[in-house]
Order: structure tokens, then C-alpha cells, then sequence
């Protein structure tokens, strides 16, 4: 536990380190003026109205209220100086850090690998842009939720319950409430009971571990209606309607491997 908590520090320090530059920069222009600089909602803080449009608001064409709260509550405290939300997208990104650690800590029992794993999700310029980025908040943030997702759920594998289920469902709902992005969360629990949970034993607990993940599921269905229905009012789906399908899918094979090159060899990422 000493070790486990030491690497913990170790890759916080390390990753703040690397990271603090961060305080001194300002907003971008890009987004940024929607989500904070010029939100009226967001720069005046917390308050049961502003609470009220986090949860209605389709702004930047997304239903993210969890992100808008924690951008209010940045500005409830330190209200617009730059060097604070920066501040608090990097605290994220730790908190994420450590979470990922001990997800795979405990799941494989591998303590150094783990860490390696966790070493490279903290340092790799692929996440520079969601930490350095105001606007990325929901990034950093359902990055949180989901490693909170996949903890409860290690724990629940170990011994099923309703009680260790409900967790599971409430960090997905919170981490859905951040990011979309989320939506595919069941899919990976699926896989993490082959490996390294040891669950998917044969095809004939496929089933039953599907099963297992309706409600889940059932987040992530109503998270896509909710985005899409968002998403098309905001006139963002036009292109989708537009292009046709067998190029969307070109862009996205092609969006794949560019991916897994740049982690590799990630070069060629400015945002230009």
C-alpha cells in the first residue's frame, strides 16, 4: 500500500510538474469565449438559476451540465482569471491520473505496470490539448467519472450485488452529464470482464453479462438521443446529412489509424 500510494505522489508531482506552465497562459479564442469569457450564466457562479440553465441549456450544442457547473464553480471562487481554470482542468487530469493507477492496480495486480500505463495517460501529447485547453473541461472531467466507473465496477465484479451495482449506474450518469463521450463505457466493461476480470469464461456468459449491462446500456442509448436531438437543433448534424455514408466511413477508418499513429508518434498536433 506504501508503494502503491507513493507512485501515486510520484505521478502527480511529476505530471504538475510538467504541466504548470499552464497557470500562467490565458483563454484561447476558440470556444473558450462560449464556455467561460463571454457566459453570462457561467462568470456570474452558482446560483439555483444558473444551476436551472446548466441542466436545460443546449449551448456550444452539447447537454453537459455537469460541465457547466464545474466552470460556475470556478468562477464563483476565483471568477474569471485564466490561471485558475487552467488550475482546475490540471486537477482533473491528476485526479484521473491516480484513478486510472489504481483501476489497474487493482484489476491486474500488476503494480509497475500499472504505473507505466498511468505514467503515459498522464504525460502523453495526445492529452495536452483536453489539460491546456479551458474549453476541454468536459474532457478532463468525464475522464474522472469514467475511471470512478471503472473502479466501482472492479469492485462490483469481485462481488455482485445491487448494492455495488448502483454505484457503477451513477458515476456513468455523472460522467454522461460531463461528456457524451461516454457512451461506449459499457462496450469497455464488456471487455475488461475477458481482461483482465477473468468474467467472460465462455460464450455462454456472454449473455448474461450483457444483460447485466441493460441499464447501462440504457444510459447510453438515452445520452445519444439526448445529444443527437441537441446536436440537430444546433444545425451541428448538417454535414452528417449530408455526406455520404460511405465516406463518413472512409473518414473514419482513415481517423483511426491516424490516431493510433500519433500515439505512437504523435507529431503534426496543432490545432491549425
Amino acid at each position: 500500500m506504501r508503494k502503491d500510494i507513493a507512485i501515486g505522489a510520484i505521478l502527480v508531482a511529476v505530471a504538475a510538474g510538467v504541466y504548470a506552465p499552464l497557470i500562467r497562459c490565458d483563454f484561447v479564442n476558440y470556444d473558450d469565449p462560449g464556455y467561460v469569457r463571454a457566459n453570462r450564466a457561467v462568470r456570474q457562479g452558482i446560483s439555483w438559476a444558473n444551476v436551472a440553465w446548466a441542466f436545460t441549456s443546449t449551448k456550444e450544442a452539447n447537454w453537459h451540465p455537469l460541465t457547466w457547473l464545474s466552470h460556475m464553480a470556478v468562477c464563483q471562487f476565483f471568477g474569471t482569471s485564466a490561471g485558475w481554470h487552467h488550475a482546475a482542468n490540471l486537477a482533473l487530469h491528476l485526479a484521473g491520473t491516480v484513478l486510472l493507477f489504481a483501476v489497474l492496480r487493482r484489476m491486474t495486480a500488476a503494480r509497475w505496470p500499472s504505473a507505466v500505463v498511468a505514467a503515459l495517460f498522464a504525460l502523453h501529447p495526445l492529452h495536452v490539448e483536453s489539460v491546456a485547453w479551458v474549453a476541454e473541461r468536459k474532457d478532463v472531467l468525464s475522464t474522472v467519472f469514467w475511471m470512478m466507473t471503472m473502479l466501482a465496477y472492479a469492485r462490483y465484479a469481485a462481488r455482485p450485488g445491487i448494492i455495488r451495482y448502483l454505484p457503477v449506474f451513477v458515476f456513468l450518469a455523472l460522467g454522461l452529464m460531463a461528456k457524451p463521450m461516454l457512451v461506449t463505457l459499457p462496450l469497455v466493461l464488456l471487455l475488461l470482464d475477458y481482461w483482465p476480470l477473468g468474467r467472460l469464461t465462455s460464450a455462454r456468459s456472454l449473455p448474461r453479462l450483457a444483460i447485466e449491462k441493460i441499464p447501462l446500456f440504457a444510459l447510453s442509448a438515452a445520452s445519444c438521443i439526448v445529444t443527437y436531438w441537441v446536436q440537430h437543433t444546433a444545425g451541428t448534424t448538417q454535414m452528417g446529412e449530408t455526406v455520404p455514408l460511405a465516406v463518413r466511413i472512409e473518414n473514419a477508418v482513415v481517423s483511426y489509424v491516424a490516431y493510433l499513429g500519433k500515439t505512437v508518434w504523435p507529431m503534426d498536433l496543432a490545432v491549425f
